[in-house]
């Protein structure tokens, strides 16, 4: 024996309101749908026939009135009573495409605020009028309305909870039909006030581009609280998508995803869409209306599938035709835009050629010579390289600018992987080694670095436990006592013999093996002789004063750089810290 399932129309309200739909306030949302599908479905078959929706509110009651289709007895029954049932709306001419929602699943979201809905309907196709009354506990009846309308149409009538009071007010459902519904293409009143606008903000059709856009510019700032930097158009009609992006005129955070605004059928489907733009897209806030996207099941967030990541990509390349005709007609704008929004730039030229020659020729970057273009820098320092991080550029950058070596700080979030993709536009700039820059820097007069030859062995005793090498040089700027540098094949070498020291016997083994096939280049610490305290430290007959000397300037070097203290390296520090205060109070 077969038996039907027993819906609990209690149930499934609580369903909708604690766990389908965000907050009661929908409940407007969705009764504006029934009445804009029900005036569709008129004009289907009558063009010229009126397209209006009026909603009172007073005294905890809501009529919403509209001149759409109306309803026949048996259709009240199929489409008000009956919840899933889309094959029989669709024979009925409801079919979901044509429309905004559902008759049934709309009027059942009035139970988040009401225990008692009646819809008093007359159909187009005539007959009487045929009243429906439903309650929250799931029964309802259908009878014919004492009075009878004269035109087609339908009043859905709301009795309001006690405690829905603040979702019932005037002013909450003039507020909320505004929010909704202010671009349904038909007229809207809550208590004879309009709520609709006459067309498309970005559609109007009226105005020149100048005016148009200081229309755009307006509705922006009313929609969003800022005034737009720019207005870029949006259309991608695989998705019956219109619209327009507004650019932030004040740097976003990359991490904050993007708040946009999303009308399906001009009837606002969310406030704050975050998956509509690629994720490079930050700079921008859209608001689009779409005839074909999907919607989740609460109607509240676009459904993601191959149209949505279609439309996503189509909006994303209005951004960047946007940013290259930017750059060719207007480039005070262009670099005022990148001085606000460079990282979403720049994150669209990690895999966008156009995008990184805009990157090359538009953006500023940090060099040795100030601030300048990459291809600006290229120009002036044909082998110029550029630094793997900010401390690195810090360290060197003087030095390197004064051996006529031109440097780029590469050491920001996307900097690296943009420098290392040039080539593939024709250009190149090339990663430092530090260890280069050594052979470019000056020599010590011969007779000054004979001289030097003691206490240079004596400074060699004291750092070859620290893995360093010393060396003498003569380089600018002459403020700088003592340069570190190391290869990364040097920073190899020294991160396994840390964790050789570290490790246990097995892996002692493994890595000291691993040590014995790699090279033995080690860093150095260049000690520059043209620094009057160098010079004067070089000259110290005293070589346990000397190699403590040396071990201070090593520390003081590694801490300039910001390279990572070893304990062997704070040790040291600390050591020559202490052993030149003892000297200095003998």
């Amino acid at each position: 024996m077969e038996n039907a399932f027993q819906v609990d129309l209690r149930g499934v309200v609580d369903l909708l309101s604690r766990h389908l739909y965000s907050s009661p306030r929908v409940y407007v949302r969705e009764l504006l749908q029934n009445a804009a599908d029900a005036i569709t479905a008129r004009r289907s078959g009558d063009p010229e026939a009126p397209a209006r929706v009026a909603v009172e509110v007073a005294d905890g009651l809501i009529k919403v009135h509209d001149t759409g289709i109306g309803l026949t007895e048996d259709e009240v029954h199929t489409l008000l009573a009956t919840i899933g049932r889309s094959s029989k709306r669709d024979e009925l001419g409801f079919a979901r495409h044509e429309f905004l929602g559902q008759f049934g699943i709309g009027l059942l979201s009035g139970f988040l605020v009401a225990d008692e809905i009646r819809v008093e309907t007359r159909s187009v196709s005539g007959g009487p009028t045929v009243l429906w009354t439903g309650r929250s506990d799931g029964r309802y009846q259908v009878a014919q309305a004492v009075q009878q309308r004269e035109e087609p149409g339908t009043t859905v009538t709301l009795i309001a909870r006690r405690d829905a009071a603040e979702w019932v007010a005037p002013s909450t459902v003039t507020e909320l039909a505004e929010l909704y519904g202010s671009l349904l293409p038909i007229e809207v009143t809550v208590n004879g006030r309009r709520t609709t606008r006459d067309a498309l903000p970005w559609r109007t059709g009226q105005s020149s581009p100048v005016e148009r856009r200081r229309e755009l510019i307006e509705y922006g700032r009313q929609t969003f609280g800022f005034t737009p930097f720019d207005v870029v158009d949006l259309d991608v009609p695989e998705a019956g998508l219109t619209g327009v992006a507004f650019i932030l005129p004040s740097p976003a955070n990359p991490a904050v995803r993007g708040a946009h605004r999303v009308y399906l059928k001009r009837m606002l489907l969310a406030e704050s869409a975050a998956d509509l733009l690629p994720d490079w897209a930050f700079f921008a806030r859209c608001v689009v209306d779409s005839a074909e996207l999907r919607p989740t099941a609460s109607r509240e967030a676009l459904y993601e599938d191959d149209l949505l990541e279609h439309t996503r990509d189509r909006l994303g390349a209005a951004l960047r035709h946007w940013l290259v005709r930017l750059a060719e007609t207007d480039p005070d704008a262009m670099r005022a835009f990148l001085r606000l929004h460079h990282l979403g730039v720049k994150a669209l030229a990690l895999h966008d050629d156009d995008m990184l020659r805009l990157v090359d020729h538009w953006l500023e970057y940090e060099t040795s010579d100030g601030p300048m273009t990459l291809a600006q820098f290229r120009t002036r320092h044909p082998q110029g390289r550029f630094t793997a991080s900010v401390d690195e550029f810090r360290q060197l950058s003087a030095v390197s600018g004064a051996q006529g070596v031109g440097l780029v700080n590469g050491g920001y979030v996307y900097d690296g992987e943009i420098l290392r993709r040039l080539r593939g536009i024709g250009a190149s700039l090339e990663p430092l080694d530090p260890t280069e820059l050594a052979t470019r820097l000056g020599p010590v007069d011969p007779a000054a670095e004979l001289a030097a030859r003691p206490f240079l062995t004596a400074a060699a005793r004291a750092l070859d436990p620290l893995g360093c090498e010393v060396v003498l040089r003569d380089f600018d700027p002459a403020s700088l006592p003592a340069l570190y540098l190391t290869s990364r094949a040097a920073e190899h070498r020294a991160d396994l013999l840390e964790a050789k020291d570290l490790g246990d016997e097995l892996w002692a083994d493994v890595l000291g093996a691993m040590e014995r096939t790699g090279a033995a280049e080690r860093p150095r610490l260049v000690l520059n002789h043209r620094n009057p305290l160098v010079r004067r430290v070089v000259g110290l007959e005293d070589l346990s004063l000397a190699a403590t000397t040396v071990e201070a300037l090593y520390g003081m070097a590694l801490l300039h750089g910001h390279h990572q203290l070893r304990p062997a390296d704070t040790a040291a520090l600390n050591r020559s810290f202490l052993g030149l205060l003892d000297w200095a109070v003998k």
